[in-house]
């Protein structure tokens, strides 16, 4: 989370229309839930990872943010392979091709919104929602919880820290041990850190509105024009082929 965070912020797409890459990210998406798994799962993995590599993502960046969700993707797919009867397990005489399907399906889908969120930082994202009328309120308790997440990944990572400087990952043993103190001290630590964020918004007059500042540039209909040309022509070799 927090490298695709900081992509989004050097993104050399960022200040591009969130209207374009919207389109772009969602249409990809789109394709990869409707086109056949093969090409046209490929054709979008393939086109969802040029255009991160356009925006700027290295290369071992990308990769590394479709490694995490492929490990989901390969345990689910994995229960393709075999079947339960009354014989007991045995595998499955389509199950291979099941499974390499699934797994091509989800992660072009998966690249699609990764896209998309290593291309727009979450401010901007945010700003958009409330744009097209998300509720108010949702959109506060969206931004507060984004940010508290970093805020308790820097105090797990500092009070880890801390144990590694005590001897806390010498062993086996210890690193389990040093692991469950580490995840009871987290929770009040968090409680109050929690409770600290809300007492310093109440003393500057906060009501119940963060807003924040995100440029929202107009969307240029000859980009979206080209946009939409490019996911039809992406669709029409996906069926063909």
């Amino acid at each position: 989370m927090i490298e695709a965070d900081r992509l989004a912020h050097v993104s050399r797409w960022r200040p591009l229309p969130l209207a374009e890459k919207s389109l772009l990210s969602l249409g990809l998406l789109i394709l990869a839930m409707a086109l056949p798994p093969w090409p046209g799962g490929a054709l979008v993995l393939a086109a969802a990872s040029a255009s991160a590599l356009r925006s700027g993502v290295p290369t071992v960046a990308w990769l590394r943010l479709l490694a995490a969700p492929s490990l989901f993707i390969v345990t689910g797919a994995a229960t393709l392979l075999v079947q339960v009867g009354g014989d007991g397990f045995a595998l499955a005489a389509d199950g291979g091709a099941q499974a390499g399907a699934l797994m091509l399906r989800a992660l072009a889908a998966v690249s699609a919104l990764l896209l998309l969120t290593v291309t727009t930082p979450m401010a901007a994202l945010l700003h958009g929602l409330r744009r097209l009328g998300l509720p108010e309120e949702l959109v506060e308790v969206t931004m507060t919880t984004y940010r508290f997440i970093f805020i308790l990944l820097d105090t797990a990572s500092a009070m880890h820290a801390s144990q590694m400087a005590r001897l806390g990952g010498q062993s086996w043993r210890t690193r389990i041990r040093s692991a469950g103190l580490l995840a009871a001290a987290l929770l009040p630590r968090a409680l109050d850190q929690a409770r600290r964020l809300e007492v310093g918004l109440l003393a500057r007059g906060y009501d119940g509105s963060l807003r924040t500042l995100a440029p929202a540039p107009a969307p240029r209909l000859r980009r979206l024009a080209l946009i939409g040309g490019g996911l039809a022509a992406l669709a029409g070799v996906g069926l063909w082929m």
